[in-house]
């Protein structure tokens, strides 16, 4: 068993079969997840820029394949952590759309239960003594 996120994770081996997983959720948890993703989205520019501003004392020492390697890194740095953020930004949707499906589901498993309960016959399940 392992945690994740307010997410428990449950394997269960079957003997022959392989294993399942069972993944037990809180209800914050795909929300708690999104907002994070999204704060991620923020680091991932700042730490761009500032591994190019780390690797600038190092310019003037590479050489070859290297150099252009370097330079060119350099030079796309923003068009890089423009396509990380873009690529964070689909996970992003992703984990919204998640979020959106369970919860409707969750309710529609909740009007359902409440509709069979109201059409339920429960006075012919007494047990009387006659």
């Amino acid at each position: 068993m392992s945690e994740l996120i307010g997410m428990t994770v449950h394997t269960i081996v079957k003997s022959g079969r392989g294993s399942l997983m069972k993944f037990d959720m809180g209800a914050q948890t795909l929300s708690t997840l999104r907002s994070q993703s999204q704060g991620s989205s923020t680091e991932l520019g700042t730490l761009i820029r500032q591994l190019v501003q780390a690797a600038q004392p190092l310019e003037g020492k590479f050489n070859g394949s290297g150099k252009v390697a370097f330079d060119s890194f350099k030079s796309h740095a923003d068009e890089i952590s423009a396509a990380l953020n873009s690529a964070l930004a689909g996970i992003v949707g992703g984990q919204s759309g998640m979020e959106s499906a369970f919860s409707s589901g969750d309710q529609e498993q909740a009007d359902n239960a409440r509709s069979q309960m109201s059409a339920a016959n429960f006075d012919a399940a007494r047990f009387s003594g006659r």
